[in-house]
């Protein structure tokens, strides 16, 4: 295909407006990840800012690995992001699938009210005392139930549903496929792309659960990541075993962020694929 000069200009222009963009989301995770295993007397050298270290230094991740509580923390956030998620996305499914279905009766009333509460909650105190009077204080379930399904998400997944062509439901039915064998068989199958970014965004939710987990959670034994490292954060510099080393604050914040963040960075490129394809889903119809 030959370009014209003014679309190899506009592709030029793209390419670099593309990798400033790039850049812009690097560097800031170059810097964190850089400032938390180099030497604080490097960082200082550098004017506190640092890309590229030339020595390196893990004190700060043993001195984490070592702050007490920290390994029941990282368990707890992984129990509360899979079995979480895994709620989230059942609830999600067995809502939006009759939803979308045109046939299913009072299908607007329930469709209003799921809309309704995108626009109105009944705030912080209410969620709280219902919480309270169900027993899920002090509970990792506290961290899973009052979220377990997310009005947005349930439209999102209706909107994908209706998409699907009918015929293959009729044929199902024609067959003798009840409800069931139908969402199990056939829409699930060809909403995976549509479910991983779904779950993705649950995921995502729930390992950076934070306030819920201020709010509900006030044994230290239960307390999520997020929370660890919050407190983790606003400690001040401790001296180590020996006393000319010390973990400046800087750097151990930079670590606690590393730490937080890496499992899910980890996560990310193996959904990569699911989640580019489930964010173009219903762009284009055919």
């Amino acid at each position: 295909m030959v370009t014209s000069r003014n679309d190899r200009i506009f592709n030029t222009f793209v390419v670099m407006l593309l990798a400033i963009v790039g850049l812009l989301c690097v560097v800031p995770l170059l810097y964190v990840v850089s400032v938390s295993v180099t030497p604080y007397a490097e960082v200082l050298k550098n004017g506190g800012y640092i890309l590229f270290p030339k020595q390196f230094t893990f004190t700060a991740y043993l001195k984490i690995w070592e702050t007490a509580g920290i390994l029941r923390s990282l368990q707890i956030t992984v129990f509360v992001t899979i079995v979480g998620t895994a709620i989230n996305l059942i609830l999600t499914l067995l809502l939006a699938y009759p939803l979308s279905r045109k046939g299913m009766p009072y299908r607007n009333w329930f469709l209003l009210m799921i809309v309704f509460t995108m626009l109105f909650s009944g705030g912080t105190i209410p969620t709280y005392l219902v919480v309270k009077a169900t027993g899920l204080l002090n509970s990792v379930w506290a961290l899973i139930l009052p979220s377990a399904i997310w009005s947005f998400n349930v439209l999102i997944m209706k909107s994908f549903f209706e998409q699907l062509p009918e015929e293959l439901f009729e044929a199902a039915r024609m067959d003798g496929a009840k409800e069931l064998r139908l969402l199990v068989s056939i829409v699930i199958p060809l909403a995976i792309p549509s479910i991983m970014t779904v779950g993705l965004f649950y995921a995502v939710g729930h390992w950076n659960q934070f306030f819920s987990a201020i709010m509900y959670i006030s044994d230290r034994n239960l307390r999520p990541l997020q929370v660890v490292v919050r407190d983790l954060l606003m400690q001040s510099q401790k001296p180590l075993d020996n006393p000319d080393e010390l973990v400046p604050t800087v750097t151990m914040q930079m670590a606690a962020i590393v730490v937080a963040s890496a499992p899910i960075i980890a996560v990310y490129p193996f959904l990569q694929k699911h989640f580019t394809r489930g964010m173009l889903l219903g762009s284009v119809k055919g």
